[in-house]
């Protein structure tokens, strides 16, 4: 129907959709990057791990990597969904609340670092820089191998 005809009948003026002022955040190279290096050295480690893994089923909340040998989640900072806060401190303080709800249903946090330049904080989960996690995989995988077993 024309938008004048529409008009003149009904008395109303057509909805007027908005477009998008600012489109989703897309995850940096250096975070893709990293990424797709830990997954290549779960794969060679042989370590048994679960990607995007979502611990509680009543919230959105999700980790990049959980590996369920060792009850750990691994969070690699820089990723899309943490690109669109903008500096907001509610919504900070909401992300980082599902750290504390993972470790009491028995999970180890770990944060790698995507970024060059970071801030450790000593409150919340280890972090280990990117470059690093590889050497760190292969200390668990051999830590966890050294372990006796309890038969």
């Amino acid at each position: 129907m024309d938008i004048q005809k529409y008009k003149a009948l009904t008395n109303k003026k057509p909805i007027q959709t908005k477009p998008r002022t600012r489109p989703l955040p897309k995850a940096t190279n250096r975070y893709l990057d990293a990424e797709e290096e830990i997954e290549r050295t779960l794969q060679i480690l042989e370590i048994k791990y679960e990607k995007k893994f979502q611990f509680k089923s009543t919230k959105h909340w999700r980790f990049d990597f959980h590996l369920v040998e060792h009850r750990i989640l691994i969070e690699i900072s820089g990723g899309p969904w943490s690109g669109g806060r903008g500096g907001k401190l509610a919504t900070k303080a909401w992300s980082m609340d599902r750290y504390d709800v993972a470790a009491e249903m028995g999970y180890s946090v770990v944060r790698l670092e995507s970024a060059r330049s970071y801030k450790i904080k000593e409150d919340g989960p280890l972090q280990v820089q990117a470059c690093f996690a590889v050497q760190w995989l292969k200390n668990l995988k051999r830590h966890s191998f050294n372990e006796t077993k309890n038969t």
